[in-house]
């Protein structure tokens, strides 16, 4: 089963694609993120996202679109859900897509971590299967976290500290005081 995966960054990437791959799916990348702030962030995870690619050979479709204005308009409607929407934003944007291209299936490496809301990425991911016409890919993949980061480190590969996304950033350095 051809399988677009929403890829947030690198190391959230290790185990997702192994465990796709063991199911039986044909995993391919799908790289589209204008919730990570700031530029220099998004340009960090993206280079190496292409360097970890370069080594590793998975396919991967690159969306360089920053339109950070349309992921402002999408969270700031209803701030409470903000993740709900940045998910909503990333992942029909990986379900057209998916279908344009002919893919079975599409998918997200979000469902790799235990900091991301598990059932509103679900509620996202079955709502859109239903509107776009491509099967969501709901595997618990959060028993791999922790294995694909330390994967990941010993690859080399950056390890961002927050989710992306200005609130996140912020809410990382208030933990800290």
């Amino acid at each position: 089963m051809k399988t677009l995966v929403h890829i947030c960054c690198g190391p959230c990437t290790v185990y997702p694609f192994k465990r796709l791959t063991e199911e039986g799916h044909e995993p391919t990348g799908y790289w589209y993120n204008p919730n990570i702030h700031p530029l220099k962030e998004y340009r960090a995870r993206l280079d190496n996202l292409k360097q970890f690619n370069a080594g590793d050979g998975i396919a991967i479709i690159y969306d360089e679109t920053y339109d950070i204005e349309r992921y402002f308009a999408a969270v700031m409607r209803d701030f409470e859900r903000r993740c709900l929407h940045c998910f909503e934003l990333r992942l029909a944007q990986t379900a057209i897509t998916a279908r344009q291209r002919g893919f079975d299936s599409f998918c997200t490496t979000l469902l790799v971590s235990p900091y991301q809301k598990q059932d509103w990425l679900r509620e996202v991911g079955y709502r859109l299967q239903y509107e776009h016409g491509v099967r969501f890919v709901d595997i618990d993949m959060t028993v791999g976290f922790r294995q694909g980061k330390q994967e990941a480190y010993e690859m080399g590969q950056y390890m961002q500290k927050y989710c992306g996304c200005v609130f996140s950033e912020r809410d990382r350095f208030q933990k800290q005081k």
